[in-house]
């Protein structure tokens, strides 16, 4: 090992990424776990289909059949079953991927590169008069607090310019037309804003910045805020 090789910290660092949708959180989260594990550190890369548990096929197999209910699921059904139902579904994975994937890896030295946080849920229930906040609050409170949250600002305009579709989820079901998109996905992003300054986010103003930028603003937090290379 040479003076300048990374060492692993006693605990590993979760590092989270929030955004609306088309804003390149997943792009950022796949470039930053590979630029780690180039660096010599371990580092894992969890989204929102990670069910590996390690060392686990039981776990990892329940967890599978958790993911499909929640991401792998029939649209009418979705619909049928209601805000409140998906709150608390939502929830339950997160809290089994939380406890069964990234606290085991945080234990062992492993960064945790996380896509796909809940935090956007969380603005989207913020804005939808038929479910409590301080509910939608309560039932992620217990979750594990990120050591760094990447807050990539990119207004909804310029956010549907880089993706060109939608799904109506993306509208919040208000409709099919860019506008609907634009509208929602703009209040949604007024409630992230309030979260980051509130949570001490770092803030990056991906709108005026190519990939290459917004990784070097990214590498460059790592390295100061937590004290990681890469």
């Amino acid at each position: 090992m040479t003076a300048n090789a990374p060492t692993t910290t006693a605990t590993g660092r979760l590092i989270t990424f929030v955004g609306g949708d088309g804003a390149g959180k997943s792009t950022l989260a796949a470039r930053l776990h590979q630029a780690l594990n180039d660096a010599g550190h371990t580092a894992i890369l969890v989204g929102k289909h990670s069910t590996d548990v390690p060392m686990d096929p039981a776990l990892s197999s329940y967890l599978d059949r958790l993911n499909e209910l929640v991401y792998r699921r029939d649209p009418r059904v979705a619909k049928e079953c209601g805000d409140h139902y998906w709150l608390l579904t939502l929830a339950s994975w997160y809290t089994l991927q939380d406890r069964l994937v990234i606290r085991p890896a945080l234990a062992t030295g492993t960064h945790v590169v996380l896509d796909n946080a809940h935090h956007k849920i969380l603005a989207r229930y913020a804005v939808n008069p038929d479910v409590s906040t301080r509910l939608a609050e309560q039932v992620f409170a217990h979750l594990t607090k990120p050591d760094l949250v990447f807050f990539l600002n990119l207004g909804a305009r310029e956010a549907l310019a880089r993706k060109g579709s939608f799904t109506s989820l993306e509208t919040g079901h208000s409709g099919g037309g860019d506008e609907d998109f634009i509208r929602y996905q703009d209040t949604v992003l007024h409630q992230m804003r309030e979260q980051a300054e509130r949570g001490g986010w770092l803030s990056v103003d991906v709108a005026t910045m190519d990939r290459d930028q917004v990784f070097k603003a990214a590498s460059t937090a790592l390295a100061n805020r937590l004290h990681v290379t890469v």
